[in-house]
């Protein structure tokens, strides 16, 4: 069963889930996922943590002592979401040790309310690192413009990052750049810079589901051609910039310094359109020094039928600027829809925020003491 999921991960690919819960914790299932299907990490965000919180009773216990204790409900989740993060980070543990801090690796994102406010992430970002308290944690930034200097500055305190929510080369670009100022400042602060690590999610899925959906409305025979191929291209043409960005003068010195690359990290890789393979986001993303962060369904779907034929990044960078040019060329503007998938991202995190505040406040309510 895990044949593909090995090869992917001798091809250079890191293997992360992206998902977490209390019951994957404590019933084995994240142990079982290291140990026998390859994944050597594990991303989060607050659609993810709301549903392990609503979904079950995982967290009965914690939710009656946080009740007990009349703690906010901000607290709460703060309290939920840290203890899942420390004790999967635990777990994670001897694989952080074994890739030399590279992998073994837990992602917790800063409040996304948060996210067009660069003071307030650069200090939640420290107090999320100080609340978990574990070395194999990344603290989740947005792309935003806000949060451009924000990565800059947190890496500059030595706290490793995972940048979210990129989708253009424009803004990935600005990614890369904030990451090695970040290092830069980390230097000159005299900080151990072998210690510092960070990973650029790439959002891949989102970009062909806009896309494609703009392409029906057209209709035509030119706009069926170019269905399926622009988040692909989208990605592949990231990791040309990558190559070009740590492979550059100004990284040099920095690698000198025994600095870390900020790998590519390929997100949202599960296929919404049942007319495409299951597995396509990850078979036609293999490159090393990547990470692919996958719902469970598309590890299962991995491990069973995905067909890794080794490196399909690298040679194909004409293709996709061809594939993005005929995207152009039939009306649909890039940089229109990379703006609205950035907003409509911030807007879900949001949503699914508000939503975990809505049902935990709920909780405490229900099981706070009576009074007297």
């Amino acid at each position: 069963m895990t044949d593909a999921l090995k090869r992917l991960s001798d091809e250079g690919v890191a293997i992360w889930l992206d998902d977490l819960s209390r019951t994957r914790i404590t019933s084995g299932n994240l142990a079982e996922l290291i140990d026998q299907q390859h994944v050597v990490g594990v991303t989060t965000n607050p659609s993810i943590f709301q549903k392990a919180i609503s979904d079950g009773h995982g967290y009965d216990q914690q939710l009656e002592d946080l009740a007990a204790r009349r703690v906010t409900v901000e607290e709460a989740i703060r309290m939920i979401t840290t203890a899942d993060v420390r004790d999967a980070a635990d777990i994670l543990r001897p694989v952080f040790d074994a890739t030399d801090g590279q992998d073994g690796r837990v992602s917790i994102e800063v409040d996304p309310r948060l996210a067009h406010d660069t003071k307030a992430t650069i200090a939640e970002a420290k107090q999320l690192a100080w609340l978990v308290d574990r070395p194999n944690t990344l603290i989740k930034i947005p792309a935003t413009l806000a949060g451009l200097p924000a990565i800059t500055e947190v890496i500059g305190l030595g706290i490793s990052v995972n940048v979210t929510l990129i989708f253009s080369l424009e803004r990935y670009r600005a990614v890369m750049d904030a990451y090695v100022a970040g290092l830069e400042k980390a230097k000159e602060r005299g900080l151990d810079l072998s210690k510092i690590h960070s990973v650029a999610s790439f959002f891949v899925s989102r970009v062909d589901t806009e896309i494609d959906k703009r392409l029906d409305a057209l209709g035509t025979p030119a706009a069926a051609e170019a269905r399926g191929k622009a988040a692909l291209a989208n990605a592949r043409l990231a990791y040309e910039a990558f190559e070009e960005v740590f492979s550059s003068d100004r990284w040099s010195a920095l690698d000198k310094a025994q600095a870390n690359k900020q790998r590519p990290l390929w997100a949202s890789t599960g296929v919404k359109d049942k007319a495409y393979k299951d597995t396509l986001y990850v078979d036609e993303l293999v490159a090393p020094g990547t990470v692919n962060t996958m719902p469970e369904a598309t590890l299962d779907a991995t491990a069973d039928h995905g067909q890794i034929t080794g490196d399909t990044v690298r040679g194909t960078y004409a293709q996709a600027r061809a594939d993005l040019d005929a995207v152009e060329k039939l009306g649909i503007s890039y940089d229109e829809v990379v703006q609205l998938l950035e907003d409509e991202g911030v807007e879900k995190f949001e949503s699914a925020w508000n939503d975990l505040l809505a049902s935990t406040e709920a909780e405490l309510k229900r099981l706070a003491p009576s009074e007297g």
